[in-house]
């Protein structure tokens, strides 16, 4: 049966959001949050789950391109546990070290959520089997 999926992009002042299912293994960006207080982050949070009703989130995971970890890593890791407390939904870390590398981006434009759905695309090619 298929599942919907919905990744996430986690930065200090935007989240990107894609969603996918494991039905196709495809993602595709879906939002971007700009609130800068936790309160608004999760209320919209909350809506987008309510609407499309994922059975687990992805949350990338950045590091150092030698794999070492950083203060990001760590935000990023407890972003996940607020989800997955906050939801009630199994969450899933993916590497995302080249992520953002992969988005071609001009100046100022706002990519978090194709950022996000290289994460889930990520999470597809290595979970789901084609």
């Amino acid at each position: 049966m298929a599942e919907i999926v919905l990744g996430f992009d986690f930065g200090i002042k935007r989240i990107g959001i894609a969603m996918g299912n494991t039905l196709t293994g495809h993602a595709q960006p879906l939002a971007v949050i700009h609130a800068a207080d936790n309160a608004t982050r999760f209320a919209q949070i909350g809506e987008l789950i309510a609407q499309w009703q994922p059975a687990r989130l992805v949350v990338g995971e950045p590091r150092h391109p030698d794999g070492a970890e950083h203060e990001m890593t760590a935000r990023c890791r407890r972003f996940a546990n607020q989800l997955q407390g906050r939801y009630n939904l199994p969450v899933v870390m993916v590497d995302e070290r080249y992520s953002s590398a992969v988005i071609s981006a001009r100046r100022g434009e706002v990519i978090d959520d194709r950022a996000a759905s290289i994460i889930l695309q990520q999470y597809f090619d290595e979970h789901v089997p084609h």
